[in-house]
């Protein structure tokens, strides 16, 4: 099985792409039968939702090439976890296109949350919750949080002792809660 690593900032200079592989190499060094993989949001280049066809009734046949292969991408994966920063006490407007522009691709699949901003990003995740149950996605309890005023100093990203062992429960939840959508999905 497939899990995604989702690095949900498309900004220059982000701190998503230390967060998405501190997250990575993390999961590599798991003893695990699931297979961790980081996506880069910003290299799909997703064009503004403005299809007239609902994702969900597309039947995953997009208006955009671009939009078709993102959802090619994230049907290859079991399970997500969504690095994320906190915009503006909600999530940052790029990573939601990117989840508005497909649908079927999210469908019973499990997700959890790696935040990062001025209050943990624990608003964007809030956020977050009910957006990804109206896909029918199982979003479990243990999250990563990380403060800009903590956990990074400047532009160096220094993760806590205590982020390890989150992550690890993070992993673990996950993992188990993908095992089990998967036979929904079957």
């Amino acid at each position: 099985m497939k899990i995604g690593i989702i690095i949900g900032s498309v900004r220059d200079d982000r701190k998503g792409d230390d967060v998405g592989s501190w997250l990575s190499k993390l999961a590599q060094s798991r003893d695990t039968d699931m297979t961790y993989e980081l996506v880069d949001l910003r290299q799909f280049d997703l064009p503004v939702l403005t299809s007239a066809t609902v994702p969900g009734a597309a039947n995953r046949q997009y208006d955009d090439e671009r939009v078709t292969r993102w959802g090619q991408k994230i049907d290859g994966y079991d399970g997500f976890i969504f690095v994320t920063p906190e915009y503006n006490h909600g999530v940052p407007g790029g990573f939601k296109n990117a989840f508005d522009v497909i649908y079927p691709e999210w469908v019973k699949k499990a997700v959890a949350f790696v935040s990062y901003g001025a209050m943990s990003g624990s608003r964007a995740v809030e956020a977050w919750r009910p957006v990804v149950a109206n896909a029918d996605m199982y979003d479990i309890r243990a999250q990563v949080a990380l403060s800009t005023f903590s956990e990074f100093d400047g532009e160096t990203f220094t993760p806590a002792d205590r982020n390890a062992d989150e992550a690890a429960d993070l992993f673990d939840s996950l993992e188990a809660a993908t095992t089990a959508l998967a036979t929904l999905r079957s």
